[in-house]
C-alpha cells in the first residue's frame, strides 16, 4: 500500500486551567489535548492518523489543507 505524507495546520490554544487544546481546521471535529506543548502535538498527530484511517475505511475523501486566516493574530 502506498503512503502519502500530508501536512496540516494545527491551532494550539493554551487553556486557562493548564494544558493545551489542539484543533485541525482542515479536519472538522479533529480535536485533542495535552498537558504540555509536546504532548499536545503528539496527541493531535495520533488523532489525525485515526481520523484519516477512519475516512479511508469509510471510503470518504481525505481533506487537503485549507487556508486559515487569523483575524487578530496573537503572538505568545
Amino acid at each position: 500500500m502506498k503512503h502519502t505524507r500530508m501536512r496540516y495546520t494545527v491551532l494550539m490554544n493554551r487553556n486557562e486551567e493548564g494544558g493545551y487544546t489542539v484543533t485541525v481546521p482542515a479536519l472538522p471535529g479533529c480535536i485533542s489535548e495535552g498537558t504540555d506543548w509536546d504532548s499536545a502535538l503528539k496527541n493531535i498527530e495520533e488523532a489525525i492518523t485515526g481520523y484519516i484511517e477512519t475516512l479511508s475505511i469509510l471510503k470518504k475523501p481525505v481533506p487537503v489543507e485549507v487556508e486559515v486566516r487569523l483575524k487578530d493574530p496573537v503572538v505568545a
